[in-house]
């Protein structure tokens, strides 16, 4: 059941995003990933089927996994454990829901990179730096960093970009104290979930955390380590000095800049082989993070 839009009558919906429908109930969110893609933040017209299924339950597995370095916002996964009054929806729901605690969200992306690539990658070329960080001279595209640093990031809106910012520049937003605290949770979650990955044969390159402030303390919000806030390289294929395949929506990031089209909304229709190369990506990653078969 491909699922591009949620309609639960009856329950309050609190906002559309590029790909997760939010829905309050009682005191708790409803937190819905669709089937639907976006690129160069541009929600695009076609849907990949299951992705918001795979997405929730690779959330679900590192929430429950990387729950001992810090709090996170899940009640419940399963739809079974709903209240009643969301379990007429059941069909739209099975799978790619989560019921959540409500925190008050950090006004910054928490970013942490374990290889220069990306905006990193066109950041250290021109300044030497990434956010304010110097880094080693000498680094190709995709090399391994001496450690991994965490890169903050302002939160844009629909249709316009986010832009890095310095440690500085987050402490001024959130406050020194915070920010420190977001700095060091993002970086011991991604070097845990880094370690366990690599095991697994997946490279994640970089990833976002999203946190909250729930009862005067940080915890970890929306979605966790997917192919959608990360970048996961296959290791096995692994070579510096040029971008790497990856296991998120890089067919579909390759194809639109083969086209005439200015990385603003309306996004242009995608090819059915991009959907099902781009579909079997994130099964991949999946299978091969969880262990287990979609």
């Amino acid at each position: 059941m491909i699922i591009t839009e949620t309609d639960l009558k009856g329950i309050k919906l609190l906002h559309r995003g590029k790909v997760r429908d939010i829905y309050e109930v009682d005191d708790m969110l409803l937190i819905v990933a669709t089937d639907r893609i976006s690129a160069f933040d541009v929600v695009l017209p076609n849907p990949v089927p299951d992705k918001g299924k795979i997405l929730t339950q690779i959330s679900l597995f590192w929430f429950d996994m990387l729950s001992d370095i810090v709090p996170n916002h899940i009640i419940a996964g399963d739809v079974k454990d709903f209240p009643s009054v969301l379990q007429p929806f059941a069909d739209q729901l099975e799978a790619r829901s989560m019921l959540c605690r409500k925190a008050t969200p950090l006004p910054i992306e928490c970013i942490v990179r374990g290889y220069i690539t990306g905006s990193g990658w066109k950041d250290y070329q021109k300044t030497g730096q990434v956010c304010g960080i110097t880094l080693p001279e000498g680094l190709k595209e995709s090399d391994k960093l001496p450690e991994a640093i965490f890169t903050p990031s302002t939160k844009a809106d629909v249709g316009e970009h986010d832009e890095n910012i310095s440690f500085q520049a987050a402490s001024g937003s959130i406050g020194e104290d915070t920010a420190a605290e977001a700095r060091d949770i993002s970086l011991r979650l991604y070097n845990t979930a880094a370690e366990y990955a690599l095991e697994r044969g997946v490279i994640i390159a970089d990833t976002k955390f999203e946190m909250g402030i729930y009862k005067d303390n940080l915890i970890l919000i929306d979605e966790v380590l997917t192919p959608d806030s990360s970048r996961f390289w296959p290791a096995d294929s692994y070579e510096p000095g040029r971008p790497q395949p990856s296991f998120d929506k890089q067919f579909v990031r390759d194809y639109l800049e083969t086209l005439d089209w200015d990385k603003k909304a309306p996004g242009p229709e995608l090819p059915e082989e991009i959907i099902d190369k781009t579909r079997a990506r994130y099964v991949e990653a999946y299978e091969r993070l969880t262990g287990r078969k979609f």
